[in-house]
């Protein structure tokens, strides 16, 4: 068997659960339940990340050894390794919607790994005291999305908790995809995921929406001391980790503040949608987590959102996504400003997202564009080309990689036409975007990069394949099927989403017209 080593802190050093039985119920002054995966009939290793079973010490001998895969399915538990699922709460859109918690997430506890921590976490492994009337099961659909979505966002350099495995189960899950009484027998799934870990901003909501401000100052500090280990030293402040002092909750939550504007900034460079930014959502590391009704915006379109549930408000839609998680961060600083005298600290670090935000945005979009540097009338000239491209239908990822190809000598809008979605926008509109195509090689003279360099820049910043939602779900339907190749295809190619690779073209295109209206390439529901 498999030797490893667990130091399971959360479960060490916080508050359990009382009552062992695993059912359904409210659960007070505590931050975690312990509970055990659900057996299934018979699982098998359908993929797994190299990179990631590297980074955990895994061999690929390691990543076949039955025990392994008993463990990835739910079937059992390795020497060391701890399972529990966690409490919280959180504002689903937009609304406060009380206690939520790991429904259908379950620890396998903390991995230790040349000096680094990271908690296991199998997501689709069975019921846990939150499962909110559900089997806490997940699908085979949902789970490759997961699956090959963490490891594509790492590749792209955006912040994000990682995957381990995809294990198929062997069983069949009842799931309406769409909630419109069609519920429908599918293949199951499990996904092991990684982070160093996966407190959320409603970890700590829950407990001040309660006043259990005790546990809430003890979860502060265990977090502090565990999960900004590296950070905390550097504030010059004492811990006490018992109850942590104002002005470190204060610069604390500056450095949540700070990193999610970060990643935030990498979703809108990229062009990913998360679908759906509860509260519950959002990592507390400034990590993406929970890839549910995610999806790449094909055609830019600032107002586009992949998920059915935010059809008509559009709350999560793409344009929307800084001022969400800015929103996102005032309902943490509610949470923190109870045990704290008052909320003036917090409000800078609010100020500090704002300044932090602009600061990656304005510096990744003159990488996008091939700027030497941003200059304060670059806003207008980028607004006007988004502008065209939303009414004109045009591709965002093959707009760019096309317009680092451009002649800034003799631009050309012919350049650009193959991201373009219909002949009706290229009609209307290219003679405009030619305009604008004048003008940002005017931009481009100005600066002191060469022709070499300006396309080197633009290379690095913008991808040239992504997942988007045709690929993903063409993935699924073969996996279904029983074919995983496509399946192990796109994990290979999204390792290197800034590089041509000879022989994978088919993956660098516009999304076609039948997938347009699609289930799965358009819109998917929060059970995707």
């Amino acid at each position: 068997m498999l030797t490893l080593t667990f130091d399971n802190r959360l479960i060490r050093e916080l508050p359990g659960d009382p009552i062992q039985q695993n059912f359904t119920r409210q659960v007070h002054d505590c931050l975690w339940s312990a509970v055990t995966p659900t057996a299934v009939k018979q699982p098998q290793l359908l993929a797994y990340s190299h990179e990631v079973a590297a980074m955990l010490g895994l061999s690929e001998t390691d990543m076949q050894d039955p025990s392994l895969i008993d463990a990835l399915g739910g079937n059992g538990l390795l020497p060391g390794m701890a399972s529990y699922a966690t409490r919280y709460g959180g504002h689903q859109f937009g609304h406060w919607a009380g206690q939520l918690g790991d429904g259908r997430a379950i620890y396998l506890g903390e991995l230790l790994h040349q000096g680094q921590r990271f908690e296991l976490q199998l997501k689709g492994a069975g019921e846990t005291p939150y499962s909110r009337s559900a089997d806490g099961r997940a699908v085979l659909r949902s789970s490759l999305r997961e699956f090959l979505c963490s490891e594509a966002m790492h590749h792209l350099g955006v912040p994000t908790t990682r995957a381990l495995s995809l294990v198929t189960t062997g069983e069949s899950v009842v799931r309406d995809m769409f909630y419109n009484g069609n519920p429908q027998f599918e293949p199951g799934a499990v996904v092991c995921r990684v982070a160093p870990s996966f407190l959320r901003f409603g970890h700590f909501e829950l407990p001040a929406s309660r006043e259990e401000f005790a546990l809430l100052k003890q979860l502060i500090g265990f977090c502090i001391e565990r999960d900004f280990a590296q950070w905390w030293p550097t504030s010059g402040l004492v811990l006490d980790t018992q109850s942590p002092s104002p002005a470190l909750i204060e610069a604390w939550f500056a450095e949540i503040c700070r990193r999610t504007a970060v990643m935030v900034a990498h979703w809108m460079r990229v062009g990913f949608v998360h679908g759906v930014m509860n509260t519950d959502n959002m990592s507390i590391l400034g990590l993406t987590i929970d890839y549910g009704p995610y999806g790449w915006i094909d055609n830019f379109d600032p107002g586009w959102t992949p998920n059915t549930t935010d059809a008509q408000g559009r709350r999560y839609c793409f344009g929307r996504q800084p001022d969400i998680a800015r929103w996102n961060l005032e309902r943490l600083a509610e949470a923190l400003a109870t045990v704290l005298p008052d909320n003036h600290g917090l409000d800078a670090g609010l100020r500090d997202f704002d300044r932090e935000y602009i600061s990656q945005l304005t510096r990744m979009l003159a990488e996008k564009f091939g700027l030497d540097r941003w200059q304060d009338d670059d806003g207008d000239l980028m607004n006007r080309i988004f502008e065209l491209m939303t009414r004109a239908e045009v591709d965002q990822t093959l707009f760019f990689t096309q317009l680092a190809a451009l002649d800034c000598q003799q631009p050309q809008v012919s350049t650009l036409k193959e991201a373009f979605y219909t002949e009706h926008g290229w009609q209307q509109f290219s003679a405009e975007i030619q305009q604008w195509l004048d003008v940002y090689a005017q931009r481009l003279h100005q600066s002191s990069l060469s022709p070499a360099q300006r396309q080197q820049r633009m290379a690095a910043a913008n991808p040239i394949y992504v997942l988007r939602n045709y690929l993903a779900q063409e993935a699924i339907d073969l996996a279904t099927a029983g074919d995983s190749r496509r399946l192990h295809t796109l994990l290979q190619v999204l390792r290197q989403p800034y590089t041509r690779q000879p022989g994978m073209e088919a993956f660098a295109q516009k999304r076609p017209d039948w997938a347009r209206q699609k289930a799965g390439c358009s819109m998917l529901s929060c059970s995707s």
